[in-house]
C-alpha cells in the first residue's frame, strides 16, 4: 500500500480545493496516484471546485454575533466572487453559521475553523460543496472573538459589507451601539496614538517635512527651526485626530465639536477594544476586459 504524505495530500487540496480528509481518501483510494484521486474527488464533488479556486474572492459578507448579556462577540468575513452570490441565501447561513461557531467553539485559528463540525459535515466540507452547487470561489478570510470587558455594542452596514464589534466600559447599550455605528462611519485605525504602528506616524512627520520644504521654496525664504518643527508636529497631531478613535468627532454631533474622547468622558465610558471588517478591504480586484474576454474567446474558437 502506497503511503499517503503530507505533501501529496496538499498538493490535490491545491489542485482541487476539496478538504483535506476527502484528498487523503481519494489518494489512499488512487493507491497514490494523484491523477486518479483529483478524478475520483471529480466524481464525488464535481470540477466546479476545482475551477473556482483560482479565482478572487473580494465580494462577501461580514457576519457578527451577539450574546444577550453582550458579554460576548463573533464576527467573520467571508468571501465570494461577486455581489450576486454574497446575497444567497445558502451563502449568508453559512456566514451565520460561522459566526455562531467562533463564538461558542472559540477555534485558535482559520484552519481549526475549518475543522469544526457544521450540521452533518465540517465547516471546510460544506464550503467545499456550497462552491460546488453554486459555482463560485468562496473563503473564510478572518474572524474574531471578543470577551467583553464592558458590553458590546455592534453594528452591520451597507448589506453587510462593514461589520463592527465595540467593547464599551461604561455608558449603556445605546451608548455601546452608537460607538459601534461611529467605528463603521470614521473607521479609525486604532483607539489612541498608542495604537497607532511608528512607521505610520513617521511616515507622516517624513510628508509633513517635506511639504513644509516645499513651502519654503516656492517662497523663496527659509523657515526657522522652532517653526518648522512646530508645523510638523502639528500635522503628525491633526492626522493622529483623524485615525484614532478617541481623536475623532463624533459623527452624531452634526456641529462636529464633540470628540468621542470627550463623549466617553461626559458617560464615564471607555472603549477596551473595537473590531472593523470592510468586505474586500485590501484584497486586489481583477479588472475585468470584456472586449479582450470576447476577442480571447473567439480566438480559441477558430483555433
Amino acid at each position: 500500500m502506497a503511503e499517503i504524505t503530507a505533501s501529496m495530500v496538499k498538493e490535490l487540496r491545491e489542485k482541487t480545493d476539496a478538504p483535506m480528509m476527502e484528498c487523503k481518501k481519494a489518494l489512499t483510494e488512487a493507491a497514490g496516484d494523484l491523477g486518479k484521486a483529483e478524478e475520483i474527488l471529480r466524481v464525488k464533488l464535481g470540477n466546479k471546485a476545482s475551477r473556482a479556486a483560482a479565482r478572487v474572492t473580494a465580494e462577501g459578507i461580514v457576519s457578527v454575533e451577539v450574546s444577550a448579556d453582550g458579554k460576548l462577540g463573533s464576527i467573520v468575513e467571508v468571501n465570494c466572487e461577486t455581489d450576486f452570490v454574497a446575497k444567497n441565501e445558502e451563502f449568508l447561513a453559512f456566514a451565520r453559521n460561522l459566526a455562531q461557531l467562533v463564538a461558542a467553539r472559540n477555534p485558535a485559528d482559520l484552519a481549526a475553523l475549518a475543522a469544526l463540525p457544521l450540521g452533518n459535515s465540517s465547516v471546510e466540507a460544506t464550503r467545499t460543496a456550497l462552491i460546488g452547487k453554486i459555482g463560485e470561489n468562496m473563503s473564510i478570510r478572518r474572524f474574531a472573538r471578543v470577551q467583553a470587558s464592558g458590553r458590546i455594542g455592534s453594528y452591520v452596514h451597507g448589506g453587510a459589507k462593514i461589520g463592527v464589534l465595540v467593547d464599551v466600559v461604561g455608558g449603556d447599550e445605546l451608548l455601546a451601539k452608537d460607538l459601534a455605528m461611529h467605528v463603521a462611519a470614521a473607521k479609525p485605525k486604532a483607539i489612541d496614538a498608542s495604537g497607532v504602528p511608528a512607521a505610520q506616524v513617521e511616515s507622516e512627520r517624513r510628508i509633513a517635512a517635506e511639504k513644509a520644504a516645499e513651502d519654503a521654496a516656492r517662497q523663496g525664504k527659509e523657515i526657522p527651526a522652532d517653526i518648522l518643527a512646530k508645523r510638523i508636529e502639528g500635522a503628525v497631531q491633526k492626522h493622529l485626530k483623524e485615525v484614532t478613535l478617541l481623536g475623532q468627532a463624533f459623527v452624531k454631533d452634526q456641529t462636529g465639536k464633540t470628540s468621542v474622547e470627550q463623549l466617553l468622558k461626559s458617560r464615564k465610558a471607555s472603549v477596551a477594544s473595537f473590531v472593523l471588517y470592510v468586505v474586500g478591504e485590501g484584497i486586489e480586484r481583477k479588472q475585468a476586459d470584456f472586449a479582450a474576454e470576447v476577442a480571447a474567446q473567439a480566438a480559441a474558437a477558430r483555433g
